[in-house]
């Protein structure tokens, strides 16, 4: 696997690109060579439990079937839970049960969870105790968007409590944060020390994936992470068979290599070749980290692919009959969102509709994807820094008005608090989530953990509308959850590739999402192989272990789906979107 790692390894990169599974190995390869180690997951959609095959959660939990490996999960609802409680139980019985239920609502937006989960992953970085019974703490980290932001906290937080108090918008989180200021500066410390860190980038061998390490790797850079190291994931064996798809997917690998900034082609580099295999269950993860053989088994004759299989075409044409709504986009990141997002929208657009394109991904490449305009396509983006700002000056402009200089002051440092964020991102949500009553609005969102925190806080904010609404002209309410719940507003569309495990996270996302009464409208099956014309024989052994994954998605998982090709060239650009949307001729192709 991987040579001289420090105490502290951390995996990140862009979502769905093998961090877990890199993570995972690497930790097991480290235990195998009588390290005790400590595997820890700060991802909110964490599957470092169904990759060995345990029930972790959020206690440090000894893994039975590897011999000195712990793991922990950190569940952000279950950290914001007893986060609340270590701030809220010693004042039961002492404070009025109004006075109680006031700082409990302080401490139930996406703020609490946030902080919570960050408390409790500097606890882990800081904790000497802890930290001295393993000779390697590994952390498979949330997608970049999510990570770089937890990686700043430190010293964001640092920075705001070294500078003042804030009193408003984070009011109830920040009472639990003025007494870790040390914890927090000893964090920054820790991470930006080379010798006892180091930052795996993982990729896969995609123009847009190694885009996002560049990025990745310079912001990380600039708050003093510099111990970096990249891996490349899943690259195509040369063994290609003369086989056209197999030969085009090495060639695009090829070219993502050597199109590399030479920052990213600077770093130390470590490639892993693709497998037939997924990496779940020991036995794999086993094969994967000790270097073993991967075994390709020989395919029957007839085993050729599915023609039959539902297009994207069909789905958009039932997206297209409204001539109006919003339709989102939601899934692990890395399963091809973003792509999906823009082809339907294309679609649309092609077909006369007016249509709003945007998303709530901070690390989005949505114009990269489309390269190119198209009449009736709007581009947009929510970016948390720009509506961050916008927000500032808006309230500045009107709750700052009349103020004085020492109120202003107070105010101005109120809003540097890194919650304002989560704020001025939710009233831009809305504002896109109106615009749908007139036009197509689609939507490409953050990886699942984000998306979820921003639909818990669009969930608080409705719930506090309906308490001061009270009785009166009930019948006129309509919030951005209302139309989240509206079908006939509303289209969700889930998006996996046809793997055991996003195939798994994308279910768990369902049942998250019908806990808050919205029912996803259909499912899109990404990047199949099974869909695909293929003679070469690994990826027929991953075409034929996907369709146990497609049976599941329509036989139980939805009514309503698609299955789009593994395309031999990154769909990228207006004209190759579009065909993703193109409708076969299955009496023909019969």
């Amino acid at each position: 696997m991987f040579s001289n790692l420090p105490k502290f390894v951390f995996f990140t990169g862009k979502g769905g690109v093998g961090k877990t599974s890199l993570a995972c190995a690497t930790a097991l390869n480290l235990a195998g060579n009588n390290q005790k180690v400590l595997l820890v997951s700060t991802d909110p959609a964490s599957n470092v439990g169904q990759v060995f095959e345990s029930t972790i959660g959020n206690k440090i939990t000894a893994i039975d079937s590897v011999s000195g490996l712990d793991a922990i999960e950190i569940n952000p609802e279950e950290a914001a839970a007893e986060y609340r409680e270590r701030i809220v139980g010693p004042m039961r019985g002492i404070l009025p049960a109004e006075a109680l239920k006031s700082i409990e609502e302080q401490l139930s937006g996406a703020c609490t969870i946030e902080i919570a989960a960050f408390d409790e992953f500097t606890a882990l970085l800081t904790d000497n105790d802890l930290v001295e019974r393993y000779d390697h703490v590994v952390f498979d980290t949330a997608p970049t968007g999510h990570t770089i932001r937890m990686l700043k906290l430190p010293g964001a937080w640092s920075g705001f409590l070294e500078s003042g108090k804030g009193d408003a918008s984070c009011l109830g989180p920040l009472a639990g944060l003025e007494k870790q200021r040390e914890r927090y500066g000893a964090a920054v410390d820790r991470l930006s020390d080379a010798n006892t860190t180091r930052l795996i980038l993982v990729a896969r061998p995609r123009q847009s994936a190694l885009s996002e390490v560049a990025r990745t790797s310079m912001e990380l850079a600039s708050i003093g992470i510099k111990n970096q190291q990249l891996a490349i994931n899943g690259m195509m064996p040369e063994d290609t068979g003369g086989d056209p798809l197999a030969e085009a997917l090495l060639k695009r690998d090829q070219d993502a290599l050597d199109g590399m900034t030479p920052e990213v082609a600077a770093l130390p580099r470590k490639t892993f070749a693709l497998r037939s295999e997924n990496l779940v269950g020991n036995d794999a993860l086993k094969r994967f980290a000790f270097a073993q053989p991967d075994e390709v088994g020989i395919q029957p004759a007839d085993d050729h692919y599915d023609q039959s299989l539902p297009s994207l075409g069909e789905l958009v044409n039932d997206i297209e009959r409204p001539g109006k709504g919003l339709v989102m986009f939601m899934g692990k990141g890395g399963v091809g969102k973003t792509t999906m997002a823009a082809a339907v929208a294309t679609e649309l657009a092609a077909r006369g509709h007016e249509v709003l394109l945007t998303t709530t991904d901070p690390a989005a490449h949505i114009t990269e994807t489309l390269a190119g305009n198209l009449n009736k396509l709007t581009v947009s983006r929510i970016d948390p820094a720009e509506e961050t700002a916008r927000y500032h000056d808006h309230v500045m402009a009107t709750k700052g008005k009349n103020l004085d200089a020492q109120a202003r002051a107070m105010l101005e440092e109120d809003l540097r608090s890194p919650c304002t964020e989560e704020i001025a991102v939710f009233q831009a949500f809305s504002r896109v989530i109106r615009e749908s009553t007139n036009h197509f609005v689609i939507m490409d969102t953050a990886p699942t953990g984000h998306t979820l925190l921003l639909l818990d806080a669009t969930g608080s904010y409705h719930r506090d509308v309906l308490r001061h609404a009270g009785s009166s002209s009930p019948g006129k309410l309509v919030t951005p959850m209302m139309r989240l719940q509206n079908p006939e507003l509303t289209k969700i569309l889930l998006v996996t590739l046809p793997e055991t495990t996003p195939v798994l996270e994308a279910s768990h996302l369902q049942n998250d999402l019908r806990r808050a009464d919205i029912e996803p409208w259909g499912w899109i099956i990404n990047s199949s192989l099974a869909a695909a014309a293929t003679s070469q024989p690994l990826l027929r052994q991953r075409a034929r272990s996907e369709r146990e994954q497609i049976a599941r998605v329509s036989g139980e998982l939805s009514t309503r789906y698609a299955v789009v090709p593994m395309q031999a060239t990154e769909p990228v650009g207006i004209e190759k979107l579009q065909n993703l949307c193109v409708v076969p001729n299955k009496s023909a192709a019969a």
